[in-house]
């Protein structure tokens, strides 16, 4: 299948206009991370805890930040999270503290910040642990289970968590909800000793700021190790100028998808790693694609200028970098529009990087193999001058069989 039969586009001749849009988006980028927005690290690599909170409500994020600040915790990010119609608020606090038990405690602040009503001598049903639960059962003995009171209470806390976290998505309205899985005896023992909150902790994820900084470090090296390995490889198996056009191509792609979480903002995690590693090979394959028909141009097309082969290149291959980027292009974005919050960053690098992995495939890779075969044909009249010889003849460039 073919999109373009006997397509004849001058890229080369449009390099420029490439060149100028590379520039504009990388320099944006650049200054974002530079003076606005910084690299957005997520807490995997700097530490912290995040709170992922269920509403019986809309929230009001104001009214949080204002709860967060009273609680000691000005800085906390706070964002909804998911649909907007599930209530669901991400509280991001960005902790240095070395112990988990500082880190901990930082979780304990935010639930004590959010709850607005409180009731002295109780507590709250929503944020109480299974075995909170279990332990007040058989305190209380509401049942009067006797001998086998471990094993019914326990049964009984499994079955008022599930209905809580399962059933009525994370937060109790009433107490009458329980009625489906416990008696009236339980119920009213819990009403004695808890209040119903309104809100419930569906999540919590806890980083410790070495963790943080060991995550980071391994990051930086993986990409670093899969450019150089790409390097070699393409140096072995083309000719060190592809390798390094390649190498500069993957880092104009990571450079700008890097970019554009600076400027919407968004946090930099491990998926989003895992994204970029992705692109790298992907914008690499595209460009590898290129290159072998430059070569295998090279060897029909021995009196042509380098710069008509790569343009004849390019066409060649234009339906089939249509075709494969168009069809990943459509899975990615379906994955971004629909795959959920968790998923949301993975999807948006490999949205982003996709369209320039594909884009610097064409517009930046060749015309960096170009621009070296004429700098380096513009230097051999001045060194034949010096040495006393005959200027010889424009030398195509060689490729490994």
């Amino acid at each position: 299948m073919e999109f373009f039969r006997d397509a004849n586009i001058d890229f080369l001749g449009k390099k420029w206009y490439f060149i100028a849009f590379s520039l504009i988006f990388s320099v944006a980028g650049v200054r974002s991370m530079l003076f606005w927005h910084g690299i957005p690290l997520g807490v995997d690599f700097r530490g912290g805890t995040l709170v992922y909170v269920k509403f019986a409500h809309t929230p009001d994020t104001n009214n949080i930040h204002e709860a967060m600040r009273k609680a000691g915790l000005p800085n906390a990010r706070i964002q909804t999270y998911g649909a907007v119609s599930n209530n669901e608020v991400l509280i991001d606090l960005d902790i240095r503290e070395t112990s988990e038990k500082a880190l901990d405690q930082g979780k304990t602040q935010i639930i004590s910040a959010l709850e607005s009503n409180a009731q002295p001598g109780k507590q709250d049903l929503n944020n109480a642990s299974s075995l909170t639960i279990e332990n007040h059962l058989l305190e209380k003995d509401p049942q009067h289970a006797g001998a086998d009171a471990n094993q019914r209470y326990a049964a009984l806390t499994r079955a008022i968590v599930d209905q809580r976290d399962k059933v009525e998505g994370g937060v109790l309205l009433k107490f009458d909800d329980l009625k489906a899985v416990a008696d009236a005896p339980v119920v009213a023992s819990l009403q004695d000793s808890f209040y119903l909150s309104d809100f419930g902790v569906r999540n919590v994820e806890i980083v410790g700021p070495q963790v943080g900084d060991q995550l980071r470090g391994q990051a930086l090296r993986a990409t670093l190790y899969s450019l150089i390995g790409m390097l070699v490889y393409l140096g072995f198996r083309f000719e060190w100028m592809y390798a390094a056009a390649a190498v500069v191509t993957v880092l104009h792609d990571t450079l700008i998808t890097v970019g554009a979480f600076s400027l919407t903002n968004k946090e930099i995690s491990l998926t989003v790693i895992a994204a970029i590693l992705t692109l790298i090979g992907y914008s690499n394959n595209d460009t590898i694609v290129i290159f072998d028909r430059i070569r295998e141009n090279l060897k029909l097309m021995r009196r042509e200028k380098l710069a008509d082969v790569v343009n004849r290149s390019i066409n060649q291959t234009l339906s089939r970098t249509i075709l494969t980027a168009g069809l990943t292009f459509l899975t990615v974005l379906a994955l971004y529009l629909f795959g959920g919050e968790v998923l949301r960053g993975f999807s948006f690098a490999l949205v982003i990087g996709i369209l320039i992995g594909t884009y610097s495939s064409i517009a930046i890779a060749a015309p960096i193999l170009v621009a070296y075969q004429d700098w380096r044909d513009s230097k051999r009249p001045a060194v034949a001058a010096t040495s006393g010889k005959n200027t010889p003849r424009q030398e195509k460039i060689k490729v490994k069989a």
